[in-house]
């Protein structure tokens, strides 16, 4: 099935998802899509084996929203995730594939965000819920939560949620749901809690496990610009100046628009590009590919469709100006370039909400992606000069200038001029097309050796969230929460419910020890609002209710010097 299907049309989803789809760059479907959306349009339950950056998100969301009824504004669809950023990105998602469906509302749910403001999102009603297993426990328990009308139930990151010590919790809420609901489980790995909620809570699933493309690219050099403050077509031009072995390029974009728009602005900035998409005759999509090839075209913009089969030796550099939609894709596309044993560079720009796919993306090609900072102004001068010297050497050592060594002559005798002032009246003129000081750049040209110097605030490096720098400067505080060993906790597990509702980096969560009934853990001290949420975070399904500890209060743990819990004593569970 997954090898055949070459567009989500033949996937049988109605026409105002095939609308979206095509506008935000979906041309066909990953193997995971098109293994599972049959599936779930189908109503059946399923088990999905699958890495982060395979497009699983889509795989479940095109299928859910095909499937509600926008008339009934009562939670259909429960999508349960390990943490609030995965949350809000898949509440993200889905609102971007229903933008051809008035009246649809979405809502994340999660640790950290006011419990007020939920509840007033919650009683004008939602069709999707997205949310962190904790604070949807609170919501059923508050009863503020209605999932009488549900029909599906996600659990994405199912590992995850089992490693982060949630799986309790999601056990709980799949009790606390209708019988008769579809249920689908995604997981990158299968470990037996998996496999036996999966036996327990499924009806009969579908099973389907996709294996991420793997490659190793060992002469593609592949870097990544943290998208920030500058445009990116600011970024991209600044990086094409400065790219050391430049010879062409293939800039990857989602949508066919967006290639015709930014070759447009690149032959604006006296750059040599063209578009390359589907909506392309064969006979102008050729042209483009044999002036790419005779050097005539330096630049081509191109959708992944576009691209497929393109080998070009000149191909120095591949830029992802769009970030892929799953790591096979990305995958593909770098593989425009460093073939046949040449050297290539892959430049991939992520915003700070696609870090996820980094990650996912690095594993897939089994190596590290270097970060890189945009280059200065000054640097970009500096490489310009350098062109343009390296051009007047090639022009002395190789053309006769015997005429135009008479023309300077005459200027120096009849005009009273010295040679350097000829020759910086002659570059003025040549360099006016493609200026050697760029815009915004002032320093004079014999200070651009050290040009950096002048443009030190671009280099800065960004501030860390507010939150996470008042944490880091805040005086350390030993706290009481109520849970212990009696409870079967881990260290592991309170880290990770501590970390992700409270928003609080794990490394800054200091020294943990666990007691029968109660356990100690050092935070930095911790604003009221943080501490309310806290509170109410779930570790083995018992509420923290975490407070300052009192004076000598979890100073001495039981066994000096030995782990929180003993080597043979395994958790109790519920």
């Amino acid at each position: 099935m997954t090898h055949s299907i070459d567009s989500f049309a033949a996937l049988a989803l109605p026409p105002f998802l095939l609308s979206t789809l095509a506008e935000v760059g979906y041309e066909t479907p990953s193997p995971i899509q098109a293994a599972c959306i049959p599936h779930l349009l189908a109503g059946r339950d399923l088990l999905g084996e699958a890495q982060t950056g395979t497009g699983k998100t889509a795989a479940f969301a095109l299928p859910l929203l095909a499937r509600l009824d926008l008339a009934k504004k009562m939670p259909q669809a429960l999508v349960l995730t390990p943490t609030r950023e995965l949350a809000i990105q898949v509440a993200e998602a889905f609102q971007k594939y229903a933008h051809h469906m008035p009246g649809f509302h979405v809502l994340p749910i999660y640790g950290g965000q006011s419990m007020v403001i939920q509840l007033r999102a919650l009683s004008r009603g939602a069709h999707v819920i997205v949310g962190t297993p904790g604070r949807i426990m609170d919501h059923l328990e508050r009863k503020s939560l209605d999932l009488t009308q549900l029909k599906t139930l996600v659990l994405d990151e199912a590992d995850e949620m089992l490693r982060m010590g949630f799986i309790d919790d999601v056990e709980w809420i799949l009790e606390h749901t209708p019988d008769e609901r579809q249920t689908a489980l995604f997981s990158a790995t299968m470990p037996e809690p998996i496999r036996r909620i999966a036996s327990r809570y499924l009806r009969e699933p579908e099973q389907v496990k996709i294996r991420a493309t793997t490659a190793t690219v060992s002469t593609i050099k592949q870097k990544y610009w943290k998208v920030a403050g500058a445009d990116k077509l600011e970024a991209l031009t600044r990086m094409l100046e400065v790219e050391e072995d430049f010879d062409a390029a293939i800039v990857f974009v989602r949508t066919k628009t967006a290639t015709v728009e930014l070759a447009e602005r690149l032959e604006a900035r006296g750059y040599e590009a063209a578009a390359l998409n589907g909506d392309m005759t064969q006979g102008l999509r050729e042209q483009v590919i044999e002036r790419l090839k005779s050097g005539s075209l330096d630049i081509v913009v191109a959708t992944d469709v576009a691209a497929r089969g393109l080998d070009v030796p000149r191909i120095s550099h591949v830029i992802n100006y769009d970030i892929p939609y799953d790591t096979e894709a990305y995958v593909h596309r770098i593989g425009r370039t460093g073939r046949a044993g040449r050297t290539g560079v892959a430049i991939l720009f992520v915003s700070p909400r696609e870090m996820r796919m980094l990650k996912a993306i690095e594993r897939a090609t089994r190596q590290p992606i270097e970060p890189v900072g945009l280059p200065t102004r000054g640097e970009v001068a500096e490489r310009r000069v350098q062109q343009f010297r390296q051009q007047i050497l090639d022009t002395l050592a190789e053309e006769n200038l015997d005429f135009f060594y008479e023309v300077v002559r005459r200027i120096e005798s009849e005009d009273g001029l010295a040679t350097r002032q000829i020759a910086a009246a002659l570059a003025y003129l040549v360099q006016r097309e493609r200026p050697l000081r760029p815009e915004g750049f002032e320093a004079p040209v014999d200070a651009v050796s050290s040009a950096p110097s002048f443009e030190k605030h671009e280099r800065k490096p960004r501030a860390a969230p507010s939150a996470q720098r008042d944490f880091a400067r805040a005086p350390i505080v030993r706290y009481r929460i109520e849970v212990g060993r009696s409870q079967g906790a881990l260290p592991k597990e309170i880290v990770g419910a501590i970390a992700n509702e409270g928003g609080i980096d794990g490394r800054l969560i200091g020294q943990i020890h666990l007691f029968d009934d109660y356990s100690t853990v050092e935070l930095p001290e911790l604003p009221p609002e943080i501490l309310e949420t806290l509170k109410r975070t779930r570790v083995r399904q018992q509420p923290l209710r975490i407070r300052p500890a009192k004076p000598g209060e979890g100073e001495k743990p039981r066994a000096a010097r030995r782990p929180a819990v003993a080597k043979d004593e395994k958790p109790r569970r519920r």
